[in-house]
């Protein structure tokens, strides 16, 4: 649910300056200075950085592990720039299905720290039900047409998600701390973001007016908090189960705020339908079976 809340606040604080991309940085910007004094309070995340470089140098975790934090940064932008254009649901339902699928192909892959894990039955179906939850949601309203080819950028966004939960596991692994994986998530994001904005604030200036409420700055403080229970969980639960797990509180909490706080025309019939839709689908993928583990 506080994932949802930090894309309202972000669309919001979008739409108040009239920048994604600089809302962006500033979003991650914030959770790195809250992460930056985690990791100089705390001897396990200072101890998981020397360990983490040692594995790098080592051979043992690929350099490429360290950089979920781009998958963050494009989760962001997106809250910036496509949240406020397709409005919150909708945008939610697109990442529902992004991070189902992804989900579903790494932990098939045997990616994640968990290993492989075999997709049950009612796995399939219930990633078949997100895609079906997103067709739904922009097929059945055409006040919302314009904003179909839109919805493809949260749904690569959400396997890009899926695919930071995975990476981030593997690093806190390595490093035996949830701190120091969301701290190296926090770097790589705001470095990213930071070039993106540079480049923005060059062509188009820095925004004049900024919101004084200060909850429109919080965004990066929740990002902290979910990157780093997301790290904790991923190994037990695996990718997919994972994902199914915190799009469910993101589909609820983004319907409400919709309907009473729009970022773009409130919730329809059509959006309502694809978040039922997209709940059953993480009730049923959440179903027990086997699961294979190699």
């Amino acid at each position: 649910m506080l994932v949802a809340v930090q894309s309202r606040v972000n669309g919001g604080l979008s739409q108040q300056i009239g920048n994604g991309y600089v809302t962006a940085v500033v979003s991650f910007g914030s959770g790195l200075v809250v992460m930056c004094i985690a990791v100089l309070v705390s001897r396990r995340a200072k101890a998981g950085l020397v360990s983490l470089r040692a594995e790098v140098t080592a051979g043992r975790l690929p350099l490429w592990t360290l950089l979920g934090g781009a998958a963050g940064a494009a989760f962001v932008l997106g809250q910036g720039l496509v949240a406020p254009l397709t409005g919150l649901a909708l945008f939610t339902v697109g990442i529902v299905a992004g991070q189902v699928l992804g989900g579903l192909i790494l932990d098939r892959a045997g990616l994640g720290p968990g290993g492989r894990i075999d997709p049950t039955p009612p796995r399939l179906v219930g990633t078949g039900l997100a895609v079906l939850a997103v067709i739904i949601s922009v097929g059945l309203d055409l006040a919302v047409s314009h904003a179909v080819w839109l919805v493809v950028f949260p749904v690569l966004i959400g396997v890009g998600v899926a695919g930071q939960s995975m990476v981030n596991g593997l690093v806190r692994a390595a490093a035996r701390s949830a701190v120091t994986s969301t701290f190296v998530n926090f770097v790589v994001g705001t470095a990213v973001l930071a070039v993106i904005a540079v480049v923005s604030v060059a062509s188009s200036g820095w925004p004049t007016e900024w919101p004084t409420s200060p909850l429109y700055y919080v965004g990066g403080i929740i990002g902290t908090v979910f990157i780093a229970v997301a790290a904790m969980l991923v190994r037990a639960a695996g990718v997919l189960l994972l994902s199914m797990s915190n799009v469910a509180g993101q589909l609820i909490a983004s319907l409400l705020l919709e309907a009473g706080l729009p970022l773009a025309g409130g919730v329809s019939a059509a959006m309502a339908i694809g978040t039922a839709v997209a709940l059953a689908a993480v009730v049923i993928a959440s179903l027990p079976g086997r699961r294979s583990r190699a």
